[in-house]
């Protein structure tokens, strides 16, 4: 899951992306006139964030609730790539028979 905190900005001032493992938000907001301000205390400036995730990462959602935008992942490991468990076969076991003896004339 990735968080960001993206007060005074409306569903349609972001924009999310996700292409080859790069996801990027970006958000702009309408053109607001400054006059009259004397203090203005939620930035409004444009920005961008870009997040590279790791393969087999997919975006599943994003929400935007107060203020802050969540963007919902899922990790997905293709079957292929899944560890599997090998089992082990027993061979059958040679017959018990003494040690091999090598016959050879014996010199004098």
């Amino acid at each position: 899951r990735i968080s960001i905190a993206v007060a005074g900005f409306a569903q349609n001032d972001l924009d999310i992306t996700f292409q080859s493992n790069l996801l990027t938000v970006t958000g702009k907001k309408q053109e607001s006139p400054t006059e009259g301000y004397l203090h203005r205390g939620i930035a409004g400036r444009p920005f961008e964030h870009r997040f590279e995730l790791a393969d087999h990462v997919r975006v599943n959602g994003a929400d935007l609730n107060n203020g802050l935008l969540t963007i919902e992942l899922v990790r997905e490991i293709p079957e292929a790539l899944k560890p599997r468990k090998i089992s082990i076969q027993r061979t059958p076991s040679l017959t018990s028979v003494g040690p091999a003896q090598i016959e050879a004339q014996k010199a004098a």
